[in-house]
């Protein structure tokens, strides 16, 4: 079953990828905002998983440093001391360009 979605998932545009990344981040914000911490990290590694898998498509080759860098930011925002000052509405609008253009 993995194998299935591994293989849907590198079907998918970046767009779609990347949509599908951000609704996780954005499921984890608000789960955090609500104080949910289990539910919080279910969906933040949820979300790394998803990245892996989008550094993992050979096709985004080109763009893997964003990529790795969008990687460290979350880890940093959600698990770190927030370096990159990274602020939750930022990382959903940076997010929602990418549902915007889901075609």
């Amino acid at each position: 079953m993995k194998k299935d979605f591994e293989k849907r998932w590198q079907e998918m545009s970046l767009a779609q990828q990347m949509g599908n990344i951000g609704s996780e981040v954005s499921r984890a914000l608000g789960l955090r905002q609500k104080g949910d911490k289990e539910n919080t990290d279910k969906s933040f590694f949820r979300a790394l998983e998803l990245i892996d898998l989008t550094i993992a498509d050979k096709r985004w080759k080109n763009r893997s440093s964003e990529i790795f860098k969008l990687r460290e930011v979350i880890c940093d925002l959600f698990f770190g001391e927030n370096i990159f000052k990274t602020n939750p509405e930022s990382l959903k609008n940076y997010f929602l360009f990418f549902a915007l253009n889901i075609n």
